[in-house]
């Protein structure tokens, strides 16, 4: 595999000269995570830095009854990474599990550590990422709070639709905050609208 999607990335994110992008892209190694597999496991420390070419990843946790919770999903082009574990070198509270067959480029924590010093383009790539991640949250979290169930899955099947594609309902409903009969109601109310 050659790094061409990983090179553009970068560069869409932030303008970098194509010699430092190439540069930073070389400290990336290959990663193919086979469908189950788990990217990052609940109760260790994440230690790499993913940015997902080509697949479909979910991370969830497990609620005080034990039931698993969708906290994301991750397709290509996006970077996948348990940031308060891998910044503060935490246990992780999520797990990360492949849904399909999944590759990337990855890098570990104290080599992007040495690019984000020694490269302040790169510096700047990483704080836009965690900026878009942030935004991300706080829309979640606060759509929880003052939207309909039915608002909710209007913004993800209008924002995301591949997760309907490649995610089972089960896996949606949770990330949604509701139950799979839920999930069905909505479906059908809006497929008669």
């Amino acid at each position: 595999m050659d790094k061409n999607k990983l090179v553009t990335f970068i560069e869409q994110i932030v303008p970098i000269p194509r010699q430092k992008v190439e540069e930073i892209a070389a400290n990336f190694q290959e990663i193919q995570i086979k469908k189950n597999e788990f990217f990052i496991k609940l109760g260790r420390v994440c230690n790499n830095y993913l940015f997902l070419e080509n697949g479909f990843i979910r991370s969830y946790t497990f609620d005080l009854n034990g039931n698993e919770v969708t906290t994301d999903f991750y397709s290509s082009n996006q970077v996948v990474f348990e940031v308060g574990s891998f910044f503060q070198k935490t246990l992780s509270k999520e797990n990360f599990q492949a849904l399909e067959d999944s590759y990337g480029w990855y890098i570990d924590f104290d080599q992007l550590q040495i690019l984000f010093h020694s490269i302040p383009e790169f510096r700047e790539f990483g704080r836009m990422i965690l900026v878009k991640g942030f935004i991300s949250f706080k829309d979640r979290a606060l759509s929880l709070i003052n939207e309909s169930a039915e608002q909710r899955y209007e913004t993800l099947i209008n924002a995301r639709p591949e997760i309907f594609q490649r995610a089972p309902l089960k896996y949606i409903a949770s990330y949604l905050g509701i139950t799979d009969t839920s999930l069905s109601r909505i479906r059908r109310e809006l497929a008669h609208k």
